[in-house]
């Protein structure tokens, strides 16, 4: 079933394709370094500052971000 939704969201290929991504220990500092502020999300990984809008990120992992909102 959560493949179901990933697929119908677009965000299969996003999981499932290990070639796509960075590494487990960058994602696990910029989710540790994160937070949401009308709808722009700010990390630092590695002392690089990282700011992103729900559109900017679909675009960056090349999958749909509509609807994102309705999450945050």
């Amino acid at each position: 079933m959560f493949l179901d939704k990933l697929r119908a969201q677009g965000w299969l290929e996003l999981f499932t394709n290990s070639q796509l991504g960075c590494s487990q220990s960058d994602l696990a500092k910029f989710y540790a370094n994160v937070t949401m502020s009308e709808g722009l999300m700010t990390s630092t990984v590695n002392g690089v500052l990282i700011e992103v809008d729900a559109r900017e990120l679909g675009v960056i992992l090349g999958v749909p971000a509509m609807g994102f909102d309705l999450y945050v």
